[in-house]
């Protein structure tokens, strides 16, 4: 069965109604989080930016005040170093009794990873990475003390007894470019992709399984699939259509304010993925069922930017195309953050569960 991953937000600002200078909201941080608990979610990411809140602090307040969701710590190599993060992520593990995951960003952006004292190029980014992940990995493992000597970290004689509830913790890797492809194929639990449509989804997927098997992983061990996506719902398709060129509206003109997440005059992004997403956007407005993607344009592929359009059985029957392609996890956020959050927990994940425990009971009779 999948599972689905919402994103937590420490206020009420959104892409289309940005609040000015908001600071954390902890009344609505809380809300929020016991909202995708209550509503079955099971995972929420914790993003990450060089101007923005500690993920690992929010990541704790959630798992406080929460009960079964698990929370995704995103993490740039370059802030924290491999044996201090080994502690940190079992610490707030065995806080959390197991209900943490890491989500690696090796950096898409040169000038973003500069703001932090970033300076190699996406190549050696990703072979730090490769090195951070297996430090990781022998820290988690054993409480034997051990060396490190490569072009990135040297450290003598580091033990750990911070271990994980379960003995290790979930390690997710994002991207869309070769390196990506190797090091998540080959190391990581979970790969995450950008809603993308359904062929190129599936050739990104047979990538990645290929660079596991290359890496000696049997089928049961390859990394599952995340794929992201932003539904824009509404009672019916005339609806839901209405509110996205509304929304769409929003997000061009809170850009040409300066009040979106991207400047106006921003350059096209250094990362594949964006540039894979503006690369199809430039193919025409919609893909398949109901992927839409004047939001990726608007936005200049910031990030995840790809919606579905549709009433809840659109949806639903988009999301499972991509189940059936091999998704594990899907990812899905909206505009309108804790709306649309609840609206997807009432209408969208019962009925994804729903359609796929009647499949499986018709296959059994």
């Amino acid at each position: 069965m999948p599972e689905f991953i919402s994103v937590t937000f420490p206020n009420a600002s959104t892409e289309i109604n940005p609040i000015p200078n908001a600071s954390i909201d902890p009344e609505y941080l809380v809300r929020y989080a016991r909202n995708l608990d209550d509503y079955g979610y099971n995972y929420t990411l914790v993003p990450y930016d060089s101007s923005s809140y500690d993920p690992f602090t929010i990541g704790a307040t959630i798992l406080s005040v929460t009960k079964n969701i698990k929370v995704i710590v995103a993490l740039r190599p370059n802030t924290l170093y491999p044996t201090v993060a080994a502690k940190a992520l079992s610490t707030l593990d065995q806080l959390s009794s197991g209900r943490v995951v890491v989500h690696f960003i090796a950096g898409g952006s040169d000038a973003e990873q500069a703001k932090e004292g970033d300076f190699l190029n996406k190549d050696e980014r990703y072979a730090r990475l490769e090195d951070y992940i297996k430090i990781l990995r022998r820290a988690w493992k054993s409480d034997e003390s051990f060396d490190w000597n490569s072009k990135y970290y040297q450290f003598k004689q580091f033990s750990n007894r911070v271990r994980p509830t379960n003995g290790t913790i979930p390690v997710s890797v994002g991207g869309s470019s070769d390196e990506a492809y190797r090091i998540g194929g080959s190391l990581a639990d979970i790969f995450g992709l950008w809603g993308e449509p359904l062929k190129e989804t599936k050739d990104q997927i047979d990538h990645i399984y290929a660079e596991a098997a290359k890496a000696g992983r049997p089928d049961s061990d390859r990394p599952r699939i995340w794929v992201t996506f932003r539904p824009i719902i509404a009672e019916t398709e005339d609806l839901a259509w209405a509110k996205a060129h509304k929304t769409l509206d929003a997000l061009t003109t809170n850009r040409a304010k300066g009040q979106g997440k991207v400047p106006a005059d921003a350059p096209p992004p250094q990362n594949a993925g964006s540039q894979r997403l503006l690369d199809i956007a430039a193919r025409g407005e919609v893909q398949d069922r109901a992927l839409w993607y004047p939001t990726v344009t608007a936005t200049n592929a910031r990030g995840a930017s790809t919606a579905l359009v549709g009433s809840p059985n659109t949806i639903v029957e988009s999301l499972l195309d991509y189940i059936d392609l091999g998704a594990d996890l899907i990812s899905i956020r909206g505009y309108d953050n804790l709306n649309d959050a609840i609206d997807y927990g009432r209408f969208v994940l019962p009925k994804v569960r729903q359609s796929l425990q009647q499949r499986e009971n018709g296959a059994r009779n």
